[in-house]
């Protein structure tokens, strides 16, 4: 009997934006990874891509950054009612936005769509509508990745759209099958609409772990630092949610000028109020804090001053402690990060690390939503203690490539493929 060869499939993943460096984007990058190892073919739907443009369609209303869409949201959160011509214009545009989907999929003979983050958060209204009314029209066979609710965020509290949102954020259909990323929004998702999910953390590739070289050595003199200073590492965004002040308070508290404290990324979109306000607490408590996101880039290069771009993978080579004291995060991927870059790390016990990875065994420093003398301790002893450094390190390296590698996303996407494929294709 002749086994016949396994092909893969076409997959479609429809967002707002598959540029950068958020997490969405990163995510989704890794899953289309995994399938293109195992034969499936992925092209792209957004409005605002990185992505080649021979497997893209770009739809630039599909950005959530697009001028119409910041005109729909300016009118519907905040408020309680909206005004008919708002209504007349989400729907217009979500009439349109679901043709281009019906493009989209025959153009590439999508045979599996997977939608990243836009039926959960609504960032892009007109967008969930007209990704549920396509599914709703067709049964198409959609994977729905959710990453944020917006439930879980203020800034959607107050709104005009409570019966858009019932209805598309996310949709109950058929044909839909719902990925969360942490057991709390696994849970509400039940608690609210009714509807099952399988839980896919995000992850990194530990089976391929990070080659060293001697790139980033120069990383500490490029920075304004000496060779023998000590580099705590903050790798996240200068946003309040960060709790960077607590990063300022721990090296201030380890009282030693070779201590300096390094923000890698921008504030983004949120202003410079938050960085400058740090920048004073700094200087009040004689505290070297280094904002150098001019210096960090997605790949290494030289930059327009002539010198050297590093990677985020570079600023964690060069550190010797990562800081990660945030009060909110939807995962945590500077975590993963750090047990994948094999440093040690202190951690704020945000309610999703208490729920999904605390209870997996990692050695990591942990304070809750303030310093003391102990945790300061703690982290003193890490950096200077080499070998339980190293000890701690390997560990957590270990039960990450067990509970967060590619490994783990290839077994849950086998699921979710296969289930509307009906073969063990992946």
């Amino acid at each position: 009997m002749t086994v016949p060869e396994i092909s893969g499939h076409n997959i479609g993943f429809v967002g707002t934006r598959f540029a950068g460096t958020d997490g969405v984007s990163l995510e989704a990058a890794k899953w289309a990874k995994v399938l293109w190892d195992n034969k499936h073919v992925s092209y792209w739907y957004g409005g605002k891509m990185d992505t080649h443009p021979d497997i893209t369609s770009l739809v630039p209303h599909a950005y959530f950054g697009h001028p119409d869409i910041q005109w729909i949201n300016r009118r519907i959160f905040g408020t309680t009612t909206r005004d008919p011509e708002v209504s007349r214009r989400i729907f217009a545009l979500a009439e349109y936005l679901k043709h281009t989907l019906y493009e989209f999929t025959r153009r590439f003979n999508i045979e599996v769509m997977i939608v990243q983050n836009a039926l959960c958060i609504p960032m892009n209204v007109p967008l969930g509508v007209a990704i549920t009314m396509f599914i709703a029209e067709t049964g198409f066979p959609t994977i729905a990745h959710h990453h944020d609710f917006y439930w879980e965020r203020d800034r959607f509290s107050v709104n005009a759209v409570s019966d858009i949102l019932s209805m598309a954020f996310p949709p109950t259909l058929p044909s839909m099958q719902h990925v969360t990323i942490n057991l709390p929004g696994q849970m509400d998702l039940s608690h609210r609409k009714g509807q099952s999910s399988i839980l896919v953390p995000n992850v990194l590739n530990f089976e391929d772990p990070p080659v060293r070289d001697d790139y980033h050595e120069s990383f500490k003199e490029d920075i304004g630092l000496s060779y023998d200073d000590i580099v705590i590492l903050q790798p996240t965004r200068v946003v309040p949610r960060k709790g960077i002040e607590h990063a300022i308070a721990l090296v201030n508290s380890l009282n030693n000028p070779k201590y300096k404290l390094v923000v890698t990324h921008e504030s983004g979109d949120e202003g410079d109020e938050y960085k400058n306000a740090l920048q004073e607490m700094a200087d009040r408590q004689n505290v070297d804090i280094r904002f150098v996101a001019e210096r960090v880039g997605e790949e290494r290069s030289i930059g327009p001053d002539g010198k050297k771009l590093y990677t985020l993978g570079d600023c964690y080579a060069a550190a010797d402690f990562i800081s990660y004291p945030s009060l909110y995060e939807g995962f945590g991927n500077a975590l993963i990060e750090a047990f994948y870059f094999k440093k040690p790390i202190l951690v704020n016990r945000y309610s999703i690390f208490v729920t999904d990875i605390e209870p997996k065994g990692f050695k990591v420093v942990t304070m809750n939503g303030y310093l003391t003398k102990d945790v300061v301790t703690q982290v003193r002893n890490l950096i200077e203690d080499e070998a339980y450094r190293q000890e701690v390190v390997e560990h957590n390296f270990e039960l990450g490539k067990r509970f967060f590698s590619y490994s783990v996303l290839k077994r849950k996407l086998r699921a979710l493929v296969t289930n509307f494929t009906g073969m063990d294709d992946l």
